[in-house]
């Protein structure tokens, strides 16, 4: 059984060439993985389900086309695609998992998650995250029209670039204490995430933290097969 992981792709209707690489990826990834996940923020932005502009339903039913007689798909909530519910799972054949979520391949352990929970010294992003995964924030956001969530997400997105843009790279990468306690808690073989677009392999411990890349001149996936994993990545042109 081969296992593909990727995440941080943030596609939109801006980035058309990501689009397309997503597409191709997943006509390449059909045949040769059994297994695929994508740990968060496939989307750039994702204000619900019942959004159904042309775009979203060109990667829905790319999804479900995939999903169908193909690889058993599984997806991860991320900061930027959080909203991502029942009916988008139900349209695309793909499972939602908690965050972190633990299972065995080939006799090790693996964890997953997005992985913006180990961000801790952004406080402001850590608050902001627990208000907006919070059901009563959630329940008052999705009852507002498509052209009201569509505005307040615009503004939500520019306030968090300009904000990132100020804070230094240590701030918005994983708190190395965080990392710790938490491989320490789970003892993983593997603990696989992404959104701080910096790929990489760590060893913790006995551990390797495996971060996966962003997708923008470069896409990036893990694939794990016979007890063997490789982090890769590709041009987008």
């Amino acid at each position: 059984m081969k296992h593909c992981f990727i995440s941080d792709l943030h596609l939109s209707e801006k980035t058309p060439e990501l689009t397309q690489a997503f597409l191709k990826f997943l006509n390449q990834s059909k045949e040769a993985c059994t297994h695929f996940y994508i740990l968060g923020d496939l989307f750039e932005t994702w204000i619900g389900d019942d959004d159904n502009s042309p775009f979203n339903t060109k990667i829905k039913e790319a999804l479900s086309a995939f999903t169908a007689n193909g690889p058993e798909t599984f997806f991860i909530h991320g900061n930027r695609d959080f909203l991502i519910g029942d009916l988008f799972a139900k349209d695309t054949g793909i499972k939602i998992l908690p965050d972190p979520f633990s299972f065995m391949i080939d006799g090790q352990k693996i964890v997953l998650s997005h992985g913006d929970f180990l961000c801790t010294d952004d406080v402001d992003y850590i608050s902001f995250r627990s208000q907006v995964r919070g059901k009563d924030w959630q329940t008052a956001f999705l009852s507002k029209s498509l052209d009201e969530r569509l505005q307040i997400a615009a503004s939500l997105r520019s306030d968090s670039k300009a904000a990132t843009a100020e804070k230094s790279n240590e701030i918005t990468d994983v708190n190395n204490e965080e990392v710790i306690n938490f491989v320490s808690k789970h003892k993983p073989d593997l603990f696989i995430h992404g959104h701080t677009h910096r790929p990489n392999i760590h060893d913790v411990g006995s551990s390797k933290r495996i971060v996966l890349g962003d997708w923008g001149d470069y896409g990036w996936f893990l694939t794990f097969d016979n007890q063997e994993f490789n982090l890769e990545k590709f041009s987008i042109s």
